[in-house]
């Protein structure tokens, strides 16, 4: 198997590309992180059992509606209870970590599920900027970000082993790493994990095609950036030992319901913890309930709007319509889908009526 073989995705049912998950183990009011946990396990579960081809979670922090802090342990977790689908980050923020760590966890989950494992980095916080310092103890942090290209080459350094002699990791290795099979009686996985950039604007895609990189671009929250981001990563690429020709997939926001009002009801919630986010309020995803008695201002009924416009949701033949419509506009070579909502019940019933709207493969 190539690098390629280990990121292309299969399509399957009447879908015009593979799909995948994004999960940001959202936490609604009244729930707790322990049940949002539970709803990526089943989510995990439902995505390997209809055929999604991988399934990534995402790195925030000091967001009390998003339980996805530490990645690599939910992945772990996750690994624990599926077989084939692929495990990944979407991302983990390199600059928040020491490039060894990473290499670390990552070759750690590759021992523990060889082969099912993507490496997505990201060069932003995942957060606030005081929780950022607070993170990197710093407060120089568009250093890390204009240091994001030497931190990666370093990462890809320690996850290949290969530091040149002369430098001074040149005897550090990241364990479990190929150092292993070098060592007496030593057999090593011949899997390493793909490495992928992330991004919602052109630095990302621009890195990734310079280096010939699988790219993952945020349509979910920077859709005004995805066509010209994705040219870019295009015209940029060069073919690498992982790749012969570019591979980009997008976050997209996309829920299904049963019928179209419960539609509009959960991401008019899921807006309201966006309006609160972005105005410094964070906190735990609202009811329907809550959000239709809302007193929005002017100003933060424009951005529900705004925002909501970019979010594929209604019935599942709706949603299935908007995705095939966003790929053909995109050229995306994979979709991979966040659903938003108060509860896990709707974000798991979202991914059915999916997966029924593609005639995507169903459990034995």
């Amino acid at each position: 198997m190539t690098a390629g073989d280990e990121i292309r995705g299969a399509v399957h049912g009447t879908a015009p590309v593979p799909l995948s998950v994004l999960d940001l183990v959202t936490v609604g009011a009244g729930r707790t992180a322990s049940d949002a946990l539970a709803t990526s396990v089943e989510l995990a579960k439902l995505a390997e059992g209809r055929g999604f081809h991988r399934y990534w979670v995402a790195e925030h922090h000091s967001m009390p509606g998003v339980a996805s802090s530490s990645p690599a342990v939910i992945l772990a977790h996750l690994a624990a209870y599926t077989d084939r689908i692929r495990l990944g980050s979407g991302g983990v923020m390199l600059p928040n970590h020491a490039p060894l760590v990473i290499a670390e966890q990552f070759g750690t989950l590759e021992a523990m599920a060889p082969g099912r494992i993507d490496l997505g980095l990201g060069r932003a916080p995942g957060t606030d900027g005081a929780t950022a310092a607070a993170l990197r103890r710093t407060d120089r942090l568009n250093e890390g970000a204009d240091d994001f290209p030497q931190q990666l080459a370093e990462l890809t350094r320690f996850l290949d082993d290969d530091f040149p002699d002369g430098h001074p990791y040149r005897r550090i290795h990241a364990v479990p790493g190929p150092v292993q099979a070098t060592s007496p009686g030593g057999v090593q996985s011949p899997h390493r994990p793909p490495v992928w950039l992330l991004g919602s604007s052109g630095f990302s895609a621009r890195l990734a095609g310079m280096l010939g990189l699988p790219f993952a671009f945020a349509h979910h929250f920077s859709a005004q950036n995805t066509i010209p981001a994705l040219d870019l990563y295009r015209e940029s690429f060069r073919p690498s030992e992982v790749l012969d020709a570019p591979y980009a997939l997008i976050g997209v926001s996309a829920l299904a319901t049963d019928d179209e009002k419960e539609a509009r009801r959960q991401v008019l919630a899921a807006a309201l913890n966006m309006v609160r986010l972005r105005t410094g309020r964070p906190g735990l995803v609202p009811t329907p309930e809550e959000a239709e008695a809302y007193d929005f201002s002017p100003m933060e009924r424009e951005f529900v709007e705004s925002w909501n416009a970019n979010v594929i949701h209604g019935t599942a033949d709706e949603v299935r319509a908007g995705l095939d419509d966003l790929q053909k506009r995109t050229g995306a070579d994979e979709l991979m889908l966040t659903a938003n909502a108060h509860g896990g019940d709707v974000r798991v019933r979202s991914y059915e009526l999916i997966a029924d709207a593609y005639g995507l493969p169903t459990p034995a």
